[in-house]
């Protein structure tokens, strides 16, 4: 008689985070150098009209980073309330060194921003441009150096870059808002308790969730509140199935959907989002552009306040005894890891974009400041990480 077949569960959110969004990070390098290849081509003008042509309501552009990143929303939504919950970061001590790391590497970088802007008080609203860290990427470069990382330090900058993304969240609803409708966010609202009620009432079928969570998103689209904040609103209410010891339970509604989204997101989203946004024109390019204080502020405060805020707080957390650095890594890959830190490419952007819709002038400053700070990130942390003696090379 032949033995039952056991259900094979699939690899858990983090470790497909580790090896999907790494693959998917340097197919985003890719659409980006193609963006800036075709807006410096003879296909530039079509290659922008394209992006300010409507289907429908919006421009192609809008859905992109409306629509299509409402779903790379849903996802990190997702990943913070699986992560929280029932991952790396269920408790206290899981989340000191990477949450206050991601913290510091939020602060410095608006610090720097703030402190090359002070003069120019029409640019200070672009001061969360640099706080965000962009995890494809930076798990992409991890990927090319291969077992010179210590799978330690890819798991502490995978929690970094999720508390990040929430801070990231919390600064776009709370900042970056349009003039607001009352009656759209009340029907928002009211969307998100019938939500709630599913969650509380059992629900585990994710067909109402996602027809409701499309009638969130157009009502938050519509209220004035960025339509993104829509995507996590939904992933707060999506089931998870708590299991002690099965963290992977292949029928928890939470699992189910984030695994069907990761990888559309890693090859598909965001890599039309890199094409759409990362096409600079350089046409009109001046070297004096580089000293523009928005271009210089983003640009230092990916380089430097990353760097200085995520690795200064991971030695005064060591120093302190809250937290031991990441095992098996030495002290100068975790200053590596906190260089690529500062590649901020798809949230800066996105940011960027939020905080200059009205202002092309200074949306092409971003884009130059968000490229020279996270390649310099690139460069620089992906040699201390090639030089850096691993833990088998050197004593503590």
């Amino acid at each position: 008689m032949q033995a039952p077949r056991t259900l094979r569960r699939p690899a858990s959110a983090l470790r497909r985070m580790l090896t999907g969004e790494a693959g998917g990070g340097l197919v985003l390098m890719a659409s980006a150098a193609l963006a800036l290849a075709v807006a410096n081509s003879s296909l530039a003008n079509v290659y922008f009209s394209a992006l300010k042509a409507y289907l429908g309501p919006l421009s192609v552009l809008h859905w992109i980073n409306d629509a299509l990143m409402a779903v790379f929303f849903l996802l990190v939504g997702l990943e913070i309330k699986r992560e929280m919950l029932d991952g790396r970061l269920r408790t206290w001590p899981d989340r000191i060194l990477p949450g206050l790391a991601a913290l510091g590497g939020m602060a410095a970088p608006a610090l720097v921003y703030c402190a090359v802007n002070l003069s120019s008080p029409e640019t200070l609203r672009g001061w969360a441009i640099p706080a965000a860290t962009d995890i494809a990427f930076a798990l992409g470069v991890l990927a090319l150096l291969g077992s010179r990382v210590p799978v330690s330090l890819k798991v502490f900058l995978t929690a970094l870059a999720i508390i990040d993304d929430l801070g990231a969240v919390v600064i776009i609803a709370a900042f970056y808002t349009a003039d607001l409708s009352l009656p759209m966010l009340g029907g928002a609202a009211l969307t998100f308790a019938v939500l709630f009620g599913l969650n509380k009432a059992g629900v585990s079928r994710l067909t109402p969730y996602l027809l409701l969570g499309l009638v969130l998103w157009v009502l938050v689209l519509k209220s004035g509140v960025h339509a993104t904040v829509a995507g996590v609103l939904l992933a707060l209410t999506i089931p998870l199935r708590l299991s002690a010891g099965k963290p992977d339970d292949p029928a928890s509604p939470l699992h189910r959907l984030e695994h069907a989204i990761q990888p559309w997101s890693a090859y598909l989203i965001l890599p039309i989002f890199g094409f759409a946004n990362a096409g600079v024109s350089l046409a009109q390019f001046e070297w004096r552009m580089l000293l523009e204080p928005v271009t210089l502020g983003v640009a230092l405060g990916l380089f430097i306040g990353k760097q200085v805020g995520v690795f200064g707080c991971v030695l005064a957390c060591a120093a302190m005894g809250l937290a031991q650095r990441p095992a098996h890594a030495t002290w100068a890959q975790v200053y590596g890891v906190a260089i690529l830190c500062g590649v901020g490419f798809t949230m800066s952007l996105f940011i960027g974009l939020l905080a200059f819709a009205e202002t092309p002038a200074l949306e092409s400053e971003v884009k130059v400041g968000v490229l020279a700070g996270s390649i310099a990130c690139i460069v620089l942390g992906a040699l201390v990480l090639l030089v850096a003696p691993t833990k088998g090379e050197t004593t503590r």
